[in-house]
């Protein structure tokens, strides 16, 4: 089985959290809560419902901490019980209704001419744009790496229905793409004129 080195200020920190020793959880709150926070922003709007999701997360992280067997990276699996916190909250605040197919996209997106002035952050924005089904799949698939088969069962939904959100979110992400790109095109021609 594959052991991950983790340094010993990590796991002396781990250690002390499961004693229960709150300076040392606030530390490893600290340490991880920036990232964690971005994890829950993916699967939610709303600033505050993503601030909720991260504390309820650490919550679990640290009445779980006895179950993290030192096998694996510490931080995915704490990347692990965000994700679920998230779609617990989804499940339980919000409907996740499925979408009205959308038309086709009319083009492909230019992605040479986007990649050069579209960054990391543009393209969360645009993620954060799908409608609630579309992002919480295609965030599971193409983010955090689970099969339609895992996603179905997380989300009590079939795997066709996860296949389809996710083929939906592309298109979706598409059009946007495609705004984006006459966006800039616009905004081009303005300068230019």
């Amino acid at each position: 089985m594959l052991q991950i080195k983790r340094s010993k200020t990590e796991e002396k920190l781990i250690d002390a959290c499961r004693k229960g020793d709150r300076k040392a959880q606030y530390e490893l709150y600290e340490k991880y809560a920036p990232l964690m926070y971005s994890v829950c922003r993916r699967y939610v709007m709303q600033l505050q419902e993503a601030e909720d999701i991260l504390v309820c997360g650490f919550t679990k992280v640290f009445q779980k901490l006895n179950q993290f067997k030192g096998q694996g990276s510490f931080e995915g699996w704490v990347r692990r019980i965000m994700v679920n916190e998230a779609l617990t909250f989804i499940r339980r605040n919000k409907s996740m209704y499925l979408e009205v197919e959308i038309e086709k996209a009319s083009r492909e997106p230019d992605l040479n001419k986007l990649s050069d002035q579209l960054e990391v952050e543009d393209l969360e924005k645009l993620i954060d744009r799908l409608p609630m089904g579309y992002k919480t799949v295609f965030n599971l698939y193409a983010i955090e790496g689970f099969s339609h088969k895992e996603i179905a069962e997380k989300l009590g939904i079939s795997e066709n229905t996860s296949k389809s959100q996710l083929s939906r979110a592309r298109v979706h992400l598409q059009k946007l793409l495609l705004n984006a790109e006459q966006s800039m095109n616009d905004k081009l021609m303005s300068n230019e004129g």
